[in-house]
């Protein structure tokens, strides 16, 4: 802690890299780092941006596929699942290599990465490609999910535990609108008749723009240090897998169903390629805006509790979706699915906030205080986050495949559905039983038998 007084100095910007970083000290806090938390936050929110346009690329590009490419609806769906696989997959090195490289850095080379996969389907995008090279050209777009991990173990560093929720959502809302808005960007590419050559032309110069600006304007953590031990101790941790399954239906939730959206309305409905992308974008929009909405709500009434009733909402719209999916009713079906992205958004940030809140509660019933506990809170949280966001886009996956299955099978989307009915209840029963239930008999015992703090996750 600064000494009384004394107005701690602005953080040396020599190579970029920050030596003294104490975002828990106020007086550091107000009078230095939030200026540069907040430079910081702005710049990743744009870089993940455009890493989650790359990465959801494909879940347009299919909707340009006409007949003439020769695919199959269960072709488009294999394709979009194994580029959302390569994006869980590559989460997990990302998270460490923020602490071997820098944020900055990093977010530097991760952006300038997003080149190739755009160049490379720029190439391929044509009829007559072989069903095998669009498979290959899917797999370089899945790099662009790593981004998110990336960039929320760099930002959650950057912030005190009381904005951690707020920095998070936002950071992680502004990187989904990646989503929507090539969604979006598509549908008036296609409704002026261009081709998806247009739609990867615009990202080219995009790419080269967050790269740029993440050079000249962020800036890498000192104290940041790769920790293979932390990466270790997370993953012994039974809370890491514990965040893992109930981000799968959050977050696996959202980018199965950015997905597989415009493919169920245009498979199951009969709706052209146009009429799928006017409808497509408003879901993940939604979801993506709200985010940071879940990350508030639950810096103040408590992460747990938040999703606790966002699985009941989401159990409920999922029931609802059943119904339209049998009755063939369009207007609801679209309706419900638009209210189930904006529940997986909320979730979405009432989850991530979860994260650091779990391992500072520990810490603080180990007897630790002050920095020392939220050293020991950002080390496992930090080193966490990468594997319960790899996991979690691992949903996305499971969603598509259980599509294309039930597309296969019943010819709808009907049985994906229960089937996603009966994980929501799953993650509800999870998240009370771990979570929030508290014997009395059981805690009144502990608190009389032992005289340090009691752990308890209901306000994290």
């Amino acid at each position: 802690m600064t000494a009384a007084g004394t107005v701690p100095s602005p953080p040396s910007r020599g190579a970029c890299w920050i030596q003294h970083w104490d975002p828990e000290d106020v007086t550091f806090w107000e009078e230095t780092g939030e200026k540069v938390a907040r430079r910081n936050l702005l710049f990743s929110v744009f870089s993940e941006h455009i890493g989650f346009s790359i990465w959801t690329l494909w879940s347009v590009l299919v909707l340009f596929t006409g007949p003439e490419y020769g695919l199959t609806p269960a072709d488009k769906f294999l394709l979009t699942s194994v580029v959302t696989l390569v994006g869980a997959v590559v989460r997990v090195p990302y998270t460490f290599a923020v602490a071997l490289f820098g944020g900055r850095n990093w977010t530097v080379v991760s952006a300038t990465m997003l080149l190739a996969p755009t160049a490379a389907a720029f190439l391929v995008m044509e009829p007559g490609t072989s069903f095998g090279t669009f498979l290959w050209v899917g797999l370089l777009a899945g790099i662009g999910g790593g981004n998110f991990a990336s960039s929320m173990t760099n930002i959650n560093a950057f912030f005190p535990m009381k904005k951690k929720g707020w920095a998070l959502g936002l950071n992680a809302g502004g990187g989904n609108v990646g989503v929507p808005v090539i969604q979006l960007v598509a549908l008036a590419i296609i409704g002026a008749g261009g081709g998806p050559r247009v739609l990867l032309g615009v990202y080219i110069p995009l790419i080269v723009v967050a790269a740029v600006l993440a050079a000249l304007f962020m800036d890498n953590i000192e104290n940041v240090r790769n920790d293979t031990g932390a990466a270790q101790d997370a993953a012994k941790d039974a809370h890491t897998w514990i965040m893992s399954f109930l981000y799968i239906g959050t977050f696996g939730s959202f980018i199965g169903y950015s997905f597989a959206f415009g493919q169920v309305l245009t498979n199951q409905f009969g709706r052209t390629p146009l009429q799928a992308a006017y409808l497509t974008f408003i879901g993940p929009l939604l979801g993506s805006l709200v985010r940071p909405l879940g990350g508030r709500l639950a810096d103040r009434y408590g992460g747990a509790r938040i999703t606790l009733w966002n699985y009941v909402g989401m159990g409920a719209a999922t029931a609802v979706l059943v119904f339209a999916s049998m009755r063939k009713s369009l207007p609801l079906f679209v309706v419900v699915f638009v209210v189930l992205f904006a529940l997986s958004g909320l979730g979405n940030g009432s989850t991530y906030k979860m994260i650091p809140g779990i391992f500072q509660a520990k810490a603080l019933a180990e007897g630790m205080a002050g920095e020392e506990a939220a050293s020991y809170g950002r080390r496992l949280s930090g080193a966490s986050m990468g594997l319960i966001g790899a996991v979690g886009a691992l949903g996305g996956v499971g969603i598509n495949l259980a599509f294309r299955q039930s597309f296969l099978t019943y010819g709808s989307g009907t049985g994906a559905f229960v089937a996603f009915l009966v994980f929501y209840a799953a993650c509800f029963a999870v998240t009370w039983a771990v979570y929030l239930r508290r014997p009395a008999t059981r805690a009144a015992a502990r608190a009389t038998a032992e005289a340090k703090p009691q752990l308890s996750y209901a306000e994290v």
